[in-house]
């Protein structure tokens, strides 16, 4: 019963205290603060002992159930991590916002929902938990109430919804063709007799929840939701949707082919170069449209479809080097993504700018913000001795090794590229803030955030240099 215990606190918890009547903020954040804290207490326990139960039986191989495996701890470390430091941090950054209660209360929520993502035993578990992620993180998006949230969160439900649709298309296939039991087995659970003479409709239905479940992580032809919702969003949720919650796609994609299906059913089909293929594109398309963006939330959220889709061409490589390179990336990005979200809410807190073009000389107000900025930076560009160095290092190698010809050398080229962009669109923003030039006019003002806004940042950048410096050491621990 403890899985069931450390999934639903943050939710029951986090809806009481946003009903409690006339009490001030202040209070309320300090109950905030002993939810996350505790939430991530309760987490940490669930990572170490593990565990496994059945609520219920829809029938006799689908179950409601829940067990926490190597790959769900990776996960749920990444979901505890940026979930508390944000939580810390938004207690300052939603005093500039309305509504705060109904913000922390879907909050709570949705990191119960993610954590039953991350624990989830079976497909259908995973769907239902999946959908609920969706429908309780809408309302932060949503937040603000203005036409254009309204509009940004609808479009977020539509595409999610309908990625959601295409999975389930999926899960109903592969369930059909399925063993008895269907829980989640490394190399999958089909039944090879029923599968003979259907593989076309079997592959048709695996790439299109593939496509439905890539949806949630930015992937090129699904990926529209996501430069829309994050720039509406209050910087928490941003730092939320793009650090993890866009990364309960991907959670589902390696539980479809790796857990569910099976990575011989696909390898070598034109299942597997067609999500390549999409993953490429996604990866240099993002990188491309993010170079141009000049909105600062923006071209962070363009990275984000880049970056994800790092994951997504590591996983589509179907090998071992590809799975470690992939969780090694889910969290460097969080941690690094969420930092930098992290700062561009303290941008907009402390001095109102939005616009890159804004941020010059910025370093001399705001320099702690602005070290970890460029901190952060570093790790998506992929620098020594940061987390993403590590990943996209060990995803390269994965590539270089799968043995598929010119599939072998165009993600090594495409790595470089978006590399290249990332760096043009990230490092040039930390130069001009600490170095304007003679001619920039910058108010020798400190605009420093308190360090309920700094700290949380600070925390997020020691995680992208402690995924660069022992990252492979804490896989080989959990598994990997």
């Amino acid at each position: 019963m403890f899985i069931i215990l450390t999934i639903l606190f943050p939710i029951i918890a986090g809806i009481l205290v946003s009903c409690l009547g006339s009490t001030t903020y202040r209070y309320r954040c300090t109950l905030y603060g002993v939810i996350s804290v505790i939430s991530a207490l309760l987490g940490v326990i669930l990572i170490i002992r593990g565990g496994a139960i059945t609520l219920f039986a829809f029938s006799e191989n689908v179950t409601f159930s829940f067990m926490l495996d190597n790959i769900g701890k990776v996960f749920l470390a990444a979901v505890l991590i940026l979930y508390t430091c944000t939580a810390f941090y938004a207690f300052e950054y939603m005093k500039m916002e309305e509504e705060q209660p109904v913000f922390f209360a879907f909050y709570y929520v949705s990191l119960g929902a993610l954590i039953a993502v991350c624990a989830s035993a079976n497909l259908v578990t995973a769907y239902f938990c999946f959908e609920l992620a969706t429908l309780t993180t809408v309302p932060l998006v949503l937040h603000e109430g203005t036409k254009e949230c309204v509009a940004a969160g609808m479009k977020y439900l539509f595409y999610s919804v309908g990625g959601a649709l295409m999975g389930l298309f999926g899960i109903f296939f592969v369930y059909f063709y399925g063993l008895a039991g269907r829980e989640f087995r490394l190399g999958g659970f089909l039944d090879t007799a029923s599968v003979s003479g259907h593989e076309t409709i079997l592959m048709i239905a695996v790439f299109a929840a593939v496509v439905g479940f890539g949806t949630k992580a930015g992937m090129y032809p699904m990926h529209g939701w996501l430069p829309t919702a994050h720039p509406i969003a209050p910087a928490p949720a941003s730092a939320l949707l793009s650090g993890i919650i866009a990364k309960a796609g991907v959670i589902l994609v390696i539980r479809l082919i790796y857990y569910s299906v099976g990575t011989d059913f696909i390898r070598g089909t034109w299942v597997q170069y067609t999500w390549m293929i999409l993953a490429m594109l996604t990866i240099f398309m993002g990188s491309m449209m993010a170079f141009l963006e000049k909105n600062m939330k923006k071209r962070l959220a363009y990275s984000t479809i880049s970056q994800i889709s790092y994951i997504m061409l590591a996983l589509s490589m179907l090998s071992e080097g590809g799975m470690r390179g992939a969780l090694l990336h889910v969290v460097s990005h969080a941690s690094s993504k969420g930092c930098l979200f992290l700062c561009a809410g303290a941008f907009i807190y402390k001095m109102g700018k939005r616009r890159v073009d804004e941020l010059v000389g910025i370093g001399k107000q705001m320099p702690v913000v602005m070290c970890c900025f460029l901190a952060a930076s570093l790790s998506l560009v992929g620098i020594p001795p940061m987390g993403g160095f590590l990943s996209k290092w060990v995803i390269a190698m994965s590539t270089v090794s799968n043995g598929m010809g010119v599939l072998s050398v165009l993600p090594i080229v495409i790595l470089l590229i978006s590399a290249m962009l990332t760096a043009g669109y990230l490092l040039p923003v930390a130069f001009k803030a600490f170095f304007p030039g003679k001619d920039a006019e910058v108010s020798s003002e400190s605009f420093e955030p308190n360090a309920l806004m700094t700290v949380p940042m600070i925390l997020l950048c020691a995680t992208a240099l402690v995924m660069g410096l022992f990252g492979v050491t804490i896989l080989s621990a959990a598994g990997f």
